[in-house]
């Protein structure tokens, strides 16, 4: 079997795709869809194991892709690991600028090491990455196009307060990219509750939580991978040739739910796009009971304000 993309076969034949995060969960799965629309994708992560391992997917799938590790923090090694895939392949055309993480705490509990640590992961990595790739590759091509993907930020981020003001960094870096970088296209996209690997990295206390989320969103279940991937291949593709400086949402409308108006959703189907062959459903979504009242909220807060990132 190969990726099931609504887009046609090769729509990035001869391009160079660099996908950051690239050994799991979305990373993962926008390779390989780029892969199967004929892009040669460059994988960038920390652990080249896993970098390995979805190499060796996508080629046994007919696509192409080399490996690349560096932690996207550090930035002389940043510098080197574009100048090699540049010398490697010859050119960049697009970025998926993906890799990032965080952990949950209450404001109050986050030390000055722990928030500067999430905002490295998610701002100034992400700044540097695209910034190397306009620097030695697109800037002298004077084409190119940057999808940064941030998340669901709309009103606030409860728990995850440094991420969310990391990925409000990134919407702004986005638009004066956009600005400063033309003609290279730059834009975001903000996925909001997605079944993904990621979610059973998070502690034991939040899979309750994570469990009856789909309660929140309009459309009553969690995104796909796929979903958020066909929405990068779109602004990546000639089709979004006019489109830059935007954030397209991936959320389910998640972010118009309001107190007032308990209703969210009318019953019904809507039908999940899944267009990845690999992939695979989080562990947390198919054990232990869900927890619908506000039981859970008061226990997760108590938890984090006792338990989480002490260390800090």
């Amino acid at each position: 079997m190969t990726y099931a993309s609504i887009y046609k076969n090769d729509l990035f034949a001869g391009q160079v795709a660099l996908v950051t995060g690239a050994g799991s969960g979305m990373g993962r799965c926008v390779a390989h869809e780029l892969a199967s629309l004929g892009a040669t994708v460059a994988l960038l992560g920390r652990t080249e194991s896993k970098l390995e391992a979805v190499k060796a997917e996508i080629e046994s799938a007919g696509g192409k892709a080399s490996i690349h590790s560096a932690d996207i923090r550090d930035e002389e090694r940043v510098k080197t690991v574009i100048a090699e895939i540049v010398a490697q392949h010859g050119r960049i055309d697009s970025l998926v600028n993906n890799a990032g993480g965080q952990f949950p705490s209450p404001l109050h509990r986050i030390s000055a090491k722990g928030f500067d640590a999430v905002v490295r992961s998610n701002l100034t990595g992400g700044f540097l990455i695209a910034r190397e790739c306009y620097n030695q590759a697109m800037r002298s091509q004077k084409s190119g196009a940057i999808v940064n993907i941030i998340m669901d930020i709309d009103g606030s981020v409860p728990g995850m307060g440094h991420s969310g003001a990391a990925r409000a960094g990134m919407l702004s870096l986005t638009e004066t990219m956009a600005l400063e970088w033309a003609p290279v296209r730059v834009n975001a996209v903000a996925p909001g509750f997605i079944a993904t690997s990621g979610m059973d990295k998070y502690p034991p206390i939040m899979s309750p939580l994570i469990r009856r989320i789909h309660e929140d969103v309009p459309l009553q279940r969690l995104g796909t991978e796929s979903e958020v991937s066909a929405a990068i291949c779109f602004l990546l593709s000639p089709a979004a040739a006019f489109t830059s400086g935007t954030c397209l949402k991936v959320d389910g409308a998640a972010p118009t739910a309001r107190r007032h108006w308990p209703l969210v959703g009318m019953g019904g189907s809507n039908a999940a796009f899944n267009g990845f062959h690999l992939t695979e459903r989080p562990k947390v979504l198919s054990k232990g009971s869900v927890i619908t009242d506000n039981r859970l909220s008061r226990a997760f807060i108590r938890w984090m304000q006792q338990k989480w990132i002490k260390k800090n």
